[in-house]
């Protein structure tokens, strides 16, 4: 029988490095350390992510999702989110909302001396596709039920 409700203690929680990117676009994420909340409560209709970018790091590459909404919430720090429209500073307290299906391109850079925290959340639609607008990058589904990057061609990575 599931749980209806579960504690989790951050502590016991992996945390995890890097993008998961095919070289060379990987490396402006390297001083990203995320930890999977959503999975460590058991949720599956939504992710929640705790995120923590490094002075200079990057959150991802500029993207967009045609079936996902993002919600940014900064906890700590100073990160910069970068738009079609330009670039609008973060602190905390701050939150950014962006709308699956708008073509939109977002992410966030910490271009500060600290390090900056946020939660990140996002639906986890599986026919989900991740647009990458400066890049020669997509994401898209697999037959497994999961994602690969691939070309914008269509050839895989």
């Amino acid at each position: 029988m599931k749980k209806g409700t579960t504690v989790i203690d951050l502590t016991t929680l992996v945390e995890h490095w890097g993008s998961g990117y095919p070289s060379p676009f990987e490396e402006p994420c390297m001083a990203r350390s995320k930890v999977a909340l959503d999975d460590a409560g058991g949720l599956t209709q939504y992710g929640v992510n705790l995120v923590t970018l490094h002075p200079g790091a990057w959150a991802s590459q500029r993207h967009w999702h045609s079936h996902e909404d993002e919600f940014v919430y900064v906890l700590s720090g100073e990160l910069t989110l970068i738009t079609d429209d330009g670039e609008t500073l973060l602190t905390a307290g701050m939150a950014t909302t962006s709308i699956a299906g708008v073509a939109d391109g977002h992410h966030m850079i910490n271009r500060s001396e600290a390090s900056a925290t946020y939660l990140e959340i996002g639906s986890r639609a599986p026919e989900d596709v991740c647009s990458y607008p400066d890049i020669d990058l997509h994401l898209e589904p697999d037959s497994a039920g999961g994602h690969r990057f691939v070309k914008k061609s269509g050839e895989l990575y």
